[in-house]
Protein backbone atom coordinates (compact mmCIF):
# COMPACT_ATOMS: atom_id res chain seq x y z
CA UNK A 1 0.00 0.00 0.00
CA UNK A 2 1.11 3.66 -1.11
CA UNK A 3 0.02 6.90 -1.54
CA UNK A 4 -3.71 7.70 -0.01
CA UNK A 5 -3.27 4.11 1.68
CA UNK A 6 -0.55 4.79 3.77
CA UNK A 7 -0.42 4.22 7.66
CA UNK A 8 0.90 7.77 8.07
CA UNK A 9 -1.49 9.38 5.86
CA UNK A 10 -4.29 6.84 7.71
CA UNK A 11 -3.19 8.50 10.85
CA UNK A 12 -3.03 12.03 9.67
CA UNK A 13 -6.47 11.71 8.45
CA UNK A 14 -7.41 10.52 11.56
CA UNK A 15 -6.26 13.59 13.65
CA UNK A 16 -7.65 16.26 11.07
CA UNK A 17 -11.05 14.19 12.04
CA UNK A 18 -11.03 14.84 15.47
CA UNK A 19 -9.86 18.39 14.78
CA UNK A 20 -12.85 18.86 12.49
CA UNK A 21 -15.45 16.67 14.83
CA UNK A 22 -14.35 19.54 17.93
CA UNK A 23 -14.86 22.42 15.37
CA UNK A 24 -16.98 24.47 16.51
CA UNK A 25 -18.30 27.94 14.70
CA UNK A 26 -20.70 30.51 16.26
CA UNK A 27 -24.56 30.82 14.45
CA UNK A 28 -26.01 34.39 14.60
CA UNK A 29 -28.94 33.10 13.58
CA UNK A 30 -29.03 30.28 16.72
CA UNK A 31 -27.21 32.91 19.19
CA UNK A 32 -24.49 30.12 19.55
CA UNK A 33 -21.89 28.03 18.65
CA UNK A 34 -23.14 24.96 16.33
CA UNK A 35 -20.79 21.86 16.37
CA UNK A 36 -20.62 18.78 13.67
CA UNK A 37 -23.47 17.11 15.85
CA UNK A 38 -25.81 20.03 15.38
CA UNK A 39 -25.26 19.55 11.21
CA UNK A 40 -24.43 15.98 10.68
CA UNK A 41 -26.70 13.13 9.44
CA UNK A 42 -27.05 10.58 12.42
CA UNK A 43 -29.55 7.94 11.09
CA UNK A 44 -29.22 5.73 13.88
CA UNK A 45 -29.42 8.60 16.31
CA UNK A 46 -31.36 11.57 14.96
CA UNK A 47 -32.83 12.79 18.09
CA UNK A 48 -29.55 13.39 20.35
CA UNK A 49 -26.80 12.63 18.25
CA UNK A 50 -23.05 12.55 19.37
CA UNK A 51 -20.05 12.75 17.40
CA UNK A 52 -19.10 9.23 17.19
CA UNK A 53 -23.29 8.88 15.68
CA UNK A 54 -22.69 11.32 12.80
CA UNK A 55 -22.74 9.37 9.44
CA UNK A 56 -18.87 10.15 8.26
CA UNK A 57 -17.87 8.41 4.93
CA UNK A 58 -13.52 7.60 5.43
CA UNK A 59 -11.62 4.96 5.08
CA UNK A 60 -10.88 5.40 8.51
CA UNK A 61 -14.66 4.01 9.35
CA UNK A 62 -13.03 0.42 8.71
CA UNK A 63 -11.42 1.25 12.02
CA UNK A 64 -14.31 2.52 13.53
CA UNK A 65 -12.08 5.88 13.62
CA UNK A 66 -9.74 4.54 16.12
CA UNK A 67 -5.91 4.19 15.56
CA UNK A 68 -5.18 1.83 18.28
CA UNK A 69 -7.31 -0.34 16.20
CA UNK A 70 -5.10 0.62 13.07
CA UNK A 71 -2.31 -0.40 15.32
CA UNK A 72 -3.02 -3.74 15.94
CA UNK A 73 -0.95 -6.94 14.81
CA UNK A 74 -2.15 -10.45 14.83
CA UNK A 75 -0.09 -13.64 14.38
CA UNK A 76 -2.19 -15.76 12.03
CA UNK A 77 -1.74 -19.23 11.19
CA UNK A 78 -2.89 -20.41 7.50
CA UNK A 79 -2.75 -24.73 7.04
CA UNK A 80 0.95 -24.86 6.82
CA UNK A 81 1.29 -20.86 6.30
CA UNK A 82 2.74 -18.37 8.91
CA UNK A 83 2.34 -15.07 9.39
CA UNK A 84 1.30 -11.91 11.18
CA UNK A 85 -2.02 -9.92 9.81
CA UNK A 86 -2.30 -5.74 10.03
CA UNK A 87 -4.43 -3.21 9.17
CA UNK A 88 -3.39 -4.03 5.04
CA UNK A 89 -5.00 -7.63 5.74
CA UNK A 90 -8.24 -5.64 7.45
CA UNK A 91 -9.02 -2.66 4.91
CA UNK A 92 -8.78 -5.57 2.24
CA UNK A 93 -11.46 -8.01 3.69
CA UNK A 94 -13.73 -5.10 4.51
CA UNK A 95 -13.40 -3.54 1.33
CA UNK A 96 -14.71 -6.53 -0.28
CA UNK A 97 -17.54 -7.59 2.75
CA UNK A 98 -17.99 -3.64 3.96
CA UNK A 99 -21.40 -4.96 6.22
CA UNK A 100 -18.96 -7.79 8.52
CA UNK A 101 -19.47 -7.39 12.14
CA UNK A 102 -16.11 -9.45 12.71
CA UNK A 103 -13.08 -9.99 9.71
CA UNK A 104 -11.81 -13.64 9.09
CA UNK A 105 -8.47 -12.48 9.75
CA UNK A 106 -7.20 -13.35 13.73
CA UNK A 107 -7.65 -9.02 14.47
CA UNK A 108 -11.53 -10.43 14.61
CA UNK A 109 -12.07 -6.56 14.02
CA UNK A 110 -15.83 -5.46 12.49
CA UNK A 111 -15.58 -3.81 9.19
CA UNK A 112 -18.63 -1.68 10.33
CA UNK A 113 -18.74 2.36 11.14
CA UNK A 114 -18.14 3.91 14.39
CA UNK A 115 -21.85 5.71 13.89
CA UNK A 116 -22.84 1.48 13.43
CA UNK A 117 -23.23 1.72 10.00
CA UNK A 118 -21.63 0.11 6.79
Amino acid sequence: FSGVLAEDVLRALLELQDRLAATTAWAPGAGRNVTLQDVCYAPLNPTQPGVGDCAVSSVTQYFQNNGTRLALTAPQEDGKDKGTVDWHDHLIYCVNSPLSFKDITALELSCMAAYGGP
